[in-house]
């Protein structure tokens, strides 16, 4: 440690850091504008001006930039010293010479740095009284509003989105005062990292347009801690609201996963809370009973019916299981873990299906079998881009796990920061370290069969899933000789093979990445022995297995069958006279499993009961339907890929009849059986569920209870700015109706209640004085950048079976296939079916947001330019497909054929999960012909 003194006080810093960061991380109120803590520094706007003296004799001293000086045992600055505070007042004079007087009307209003900067350095009246420089805005897309007049030129937006995301459709053009920041036309912004130009920007040049359309001062939005549901990888998220009604979704940092940043799937996702497809009142089959009356897509005429009643047709269902029916609870990897949990407690382990496909069933078993064993231990996202080489295998992670990719990107520089240390560059200078190790780049080896967006700081490898397993074998091999063998690999695999095994095995911190959207439960299996033979020799490996959906492995925890036994028992219940009443939980079966399937299940069943948000295509089926509450509007765990159980906390209370599902599902069990313990609380299904599954336990610990109390107080979930609170109903009653209850959370309904030091899981916002922008998290941190103060949030709930991390490894034959892969040998006429995600539209919710709806296109059937030459079509010509294998074929469909030049021969890239788009389980085997137009 070293020492340094500000304004005479001295203070314990790091010897590694800039002065400016020091100070923050002291508490200490010092502007600036250009840096930022994930991004490095630039020195590009001179607001962090101090004034550094020689030693305790020097009286004068010199301005230097807080954010460009080491912080160095013995430095002596001063922030108050008045010839710095004089320029930093004139800095930000000139930088607000073009700025317009727009704070009145601007969307950044509120939560702008550049008003918290201005204030802090004193400059509150302005003398320029001159003509202003004017630009025209762009079209961005849907996502970002643009108002380039408001631009303070701090270089961060470029900065973010081309050396930070690797987009490459945004740039900085011109010189001087006509510096302008925006794409080369109008036009969507393509990263899927453009959101974050909203928070990173310190003025109201990019701002939500999603929030534009619904605007609320941010002074005046309510939030809780939540996570996003929209990928397998557990963000924190900060949804917001007013009047009750979403508005908008933030990041909330979390140091050891998303930090600082959100992917635009996890950002605008959220909108599908408040879509005209939602479901806010019990709904009932109209005319005798049966399902479908009256219309020929077999879909039910549903009319609202009242809660009462609703409770009393599910009661009457669910007595029917002792008259000889059978109750089949369906849950779901979207859905929470209590949620899961109550259905399952209700229909009993044995008739509890996880609702998921046979194939995605067998892949989240391995999964969950690798982590339980613990070949090695399981890579956060922060320890992800902390790796110095890592090898990805068969996974697209842009469209499947785009915040795990925006880590691997930063993960490629290590190699220049290695020669910066060497150079004895500081890794904070930025554009120093960037120009040193221009073409340095830490090893990054992606085997996939098509290209992703990542191949620009990768070694890409291009084959076919099968030969994909057989170079991760070839490559464990190379690492561990016990393992065994590939026969007949080509010498130019082999050498492949090799220099990636050399390229771990000279790393110290190596990362083997795999995952679910390959489809391929051998390359899960091989990625696992690759990383414990790394740990095996010495090295401080990770791995990280993907999984596709928010609760994906807590689903996996909980157990139960495949989708496909409790269609089949539905299906075969009439005719056995055991016909059953299958319970859905937040899943439409349609994308889960073809269509004959489950029509057969549906017509099958006696009464089909669906719990769910969203009316879908199951739901449409139903014979009644139950409205559960979101993400906004309830509480609940899920547990993300690398097992860390986290809780999100209930921000909208519905005044309709919408309620979380595990209440539904417990009060009709309470009204079945009076015997039947009766939960009033989200910790009392959790004291529930970890009582009768030990193994987690940990649950609990996630976060703090609903009983937690500080100083006698709830947590105010209200900011303390809030404004207009006693007239937002003032058009219906003159009385302040009280805040709604919160029986699952610690937190109070205004802003009357505590704020302050708290758990890190707890906290509804930061703000703090004078700090009113995202700036201010830097008072909830132990140091900038490094963790919040208050402890983890979240707790890791999947016990490993073997050695604590680093110790001995299991045997590397039983994590690898039994039998060893042929060769891929493309069929005459036939092609080898794969999943292509797509970031936008392959996940379910999302979709269903108008701005990310904007962002989808047409599914589309992927294809080697040569394998279409061979069928005669061309970039958008319709091509039939028939599927032979697995042994239940679907029926022909037809998609737009896509050239893709880098994918693999043989193989076709199937879109997956596009709206209207009907299931397929993949990998299959097909047969392709051009359709006729």
């Amino acid at each position: 440690m070293a020492t340094i003194h500000v304004d005479g006080t001295a203070y314990p810093v790091d010897p590694g850091d800039h002065l400016l960061h020091a100070c923050l991380s002291h508490g200490l109120d010092l502007p600036y504008f250009c840096w930022h803590p994930a991004l490095g520094s630039v020195g590009a706007c001179r607001q962090c001006a101090v004034t550094q003296f020689h030693d305790e004799h020097d009286t004068h001293g010199r301005l230097v930039m807080a954010c460009m000086t080491a912080a160095t045992d013995g430095t002596r600055i001063s922030i108050a010293d008045p010839q710095a505070v004089e320029f930093r007042a004139s800095v930000i004079e000139w930088l607000m010479t073009n700025h317009p007087h727009d704070c009145p009307v601007c969307e950044e209003g509120g939560e702008c740095h550049l008003q918290d900067m201005t204030l802090m350095s004193g400059h509150v009246y302005r003398r320029y009284r001159f003509r202003k420089r004017t630009h025209r805005n762009q079209y961005l897309g849907p996502f970002v509003k643009h108002e380039m007049n408001r631009c303070i030129a701090c270089y961060r937006c470029v900065r973010f989105y081309r050396e930070y995301a690797g987009g490459r459709d945004l740039d900085v053009f011109g010189a001087h005062n006509h510096v302008y920041f925006g794409r080369q036309a109008d036009g969507v912004l393509e990263s899927e990292f453009s959101g974050n130009l909203v928070e990173v920007c310190p003025t109201g040049v990019f701002t939500d347009k999603t929030l534009s359309a619904v605007y609320t001062r941010k002074w005046d939005l309510h939030s809780a801690p939540s996570v996003c549901v929209h990928c397998g990888l557990g963000c924190n998220t900060f949804p917001n609201a007013r009047y009750g009604e979403l508005r908008r979704v933030i990041n909330r940092y979390h140091h050891e996963l998303n930090g600082y940043f959100l992917c635009d799937r996890g950002r605008y996702g959220h909108a599908f809370v408040s879509q005209p497809s939602r479901i806010r009142g019990p709904l009932q089959a109209h005319g005798d009973g049966d399902r479908g009356n009256g219309n020929s897509d077999g879909s039910s005429d549903l009319r609202p019916i009242d809660r009462s009643h609703a409770l009393e047709q599910l009661t009457a269902m669910l007595r029917e299981r002792g008259a000889g029916g059978v109750l089949i609870g369906i849950g779901s990897p979207r859905a929470s873990l209590e949620a899961n949990f109550a259905l399952r407690a209700l229909v009993g382990p044995e008739h509890f299906s996880q609702g998921i496909a046979d194939a995605e069933h067998r892949l989240l078993a391995a999964v969950l079998e690798l982590l339980q064993r613990a070949p090695a231990p399981v890579a956060t996202l922060r320890e992800a881009e902390a790796a110095d080489a890592a090898l990805v295998l068969g996974e697209n992670l842009p469209d499947t796990a785009p915040r795990l990719a925006l880590a691997l990107r930063q993960m490629v520089r290590h190699a220049s920061f290695a020669l910066a240390a060497h150079e004895q560059v500081p890794a904070w200078q930025d554009a120093a370290v960037r120009d040193l190790g221009r073409d340095t780049r830490s090893p990054l080896f992606i085997a996939s069969p098509d290209a992703t967006r990542l191949d620009d700081v990768a070694t890409p490898l291009r084959a076919a899933p099968p030969d994909i397993v057989r170079l991760s074998l070839a490559v464990l091999h190379a690492l561990d000789a016990a393992a065994p063998a590939v026969p007949d690999l080509p010498e130019d695999q082999q050498a492949l093979a090799g220099r990636i095994a050399q390229a771990l095995q000279r790393a110290q911190r190596p990362l083997i990445i795999a995952g679910t959207g390959a489809g391929s439960e051998a390359l899960l299996r091989t990625a696992a022995a690759i990383a414990g033979a790394l740990v095996r020799s010495g090295r401080a490996a990770r791995m990280l297995l993907t999984v596709p959906e928010c609760n994906s492995l807590g689903l996996a925890l909980l157990g139960g069958a495949p989708l496909s036994a409790a269609l089949a028992a539905a299906a075969a219940g009439a005719s056995a006279g055991q016909a059953a009443t299958l319970l859905v939980l937040e899943n439409d079966l349609y994308r889960r499993a073809d269509r004959a399937s489950v029509d057969a299940a549906l017509q099958g069943a006696r009464h089909v009961v669906v719990l769910d948000h969203t009316l879908h295509a199951t739901a449409r089926r139903a014979q009644l339907v139950l409205p559960a509450a979101t993400f906004a509007e309830s509480s609940g765990t899920l547990i993300n890929c690398e097992g860390r159980a986290q809780r999100f906390f209930q921000l909208l209370f519905p005044q309709d009849e919408v309620a979380a599902s595990w209440r539904w599902l417990n009060e009709a069990a309470c009204a079945c059986d009076p015997t039947a313990a009766r939960w009033d609380g989200l910790d009392q299904v959790i004291a529930a569920l970890t009582a009768e599954l030990p193994a987690l336990s940990a649950v609990r610990a996630a976060a703090p209870g609903a009983q937690l109390r500080v100083d006698g107080s709830r947590i105010a979930s209200a900011p303390h700015r809030e404004s207009g609170r006693t007239a937002m109903y003032a058009d219906r009653t003159v009385h302040e109706p009280p805040p709604p209850a919160n029986a699952d959370a610690p937190y109070t309904g205004s802003m009357e209640g505590y704020y302050g030091p708290m758990p890190a899981a707890l906290y509804p916002f930061f703000w703090t004085p004078a700090w009113n922008s995202e700036q201010g998290l830097n008072k909830f941190q132990q140091e900038v950048g490094g963790p919040l103060r208050g402890g983890p949030a979240g707790a890791h709930v999947i016990q490993a079976g073997g050695e604590s991390p680093g110790g001995a490894a299991p045997a590397v034959p039983a994590a690898v296939p039994a039998a060893m892969p042929a060769a891929f040998a493309p069929r005459a006429g036939a092609w080898l079916l794969i999943p292509q995600h797509r970031v936008f539209g392959s996940d379910e919710l999302s979709a269903r947001a108008p701005a990310v709806a904007e962002r989808i296109t047409a599914p589309t059937l992927g294809l080697n330019p040569e394998d279409a030459a061979l069928l005669g079509v061309g970039d958008g010509d319709p091509v039939e497909i028939a599927i032979e294998e697995p042994p239940r074929p679907g029926p022909p469909h037809r998609l737009a054929a896509e050239l893709r030049p880098a994918l693999a021969r043989g193989v076709a890239a199937l879109s997956v999960g596009l709206p209207d788009q009907p299931w397929v389980s993949l990998p299959a085997w097909a047969r392709l012909t051009r359709a006729r137009a």
